[in-house]
């Protein structure tokens, strides 16, 4: 069941997804749930975009099967205990993004204005983009403060609309 947020809780959900740059990315690994860290920037109207190795399990993975979930937690901060931290969990496909898709462009900047450090890794030739395409969410504002998103009302709240 989608609820409705109000303007606080949207505003602290694009600030957690703005201010976080790592989520723990979630796939089907031999039909078992893994678990692992990437680096994430947001791409506007479509979802989120990951720069990944093949060598990588999850990678290999999200070829088999594109079901993901990618969960971003606020940072520690001493006055606020671990079940009250604001956090969200998105479901979703991941789809590879080669150079000749036609958002290629758009996902490689957004990417790289996030992390400009990672240029480089664009030369290596196991590295790909994936989009993560959100079909969900659940956010948690704080403790007892959830509400569940679906892919419109979460694209728009992140693409800043």
């Amino acid at each position: 069941m989608m609820t409705a947020m109000d303007e606080s809780q949207t505003e602290a959900l694009a600030r957690l997804l703005q201010t976080q740059e790592i989520g723990a990315l979630g796939t089907l690994h031999d039909g078992e749930p893994f678990v692992s860290m990437v680096p994430y920037a947001v791409l506007p109207r479509a979802g989120f975009v990951i720069h990944v190795s093949g060598l990588a399990a999850h990678t290999k993975d999200m070829l088999v099967s594109s079901a993901v979930s990618l969960l971003v937690v606020a940072a520690a901060d001493p006055g606020t205990s671990a079940q009250a931290r604001a956090r969200v969990t998105i479901q979703g496909a991941a789809k590879q993004c080669t150079d000749s898709d036609a958002r290629y462009a758009e996902a490689k900047s957004a990417y790289l204005s996030r992390f400009p450090h990672a240029a480089e890794l664009f030369t290596f030739a196991d590295f790909s983009l994936f989009v993560i395409e959100p079909r969900s969410a659940r956010f948690i504002g704080g403790f007892a403060q959830a509400t569940s998103l679906g892919a419109e009302t979460l694209l728009r709240i992140v693409s800043g609309a």
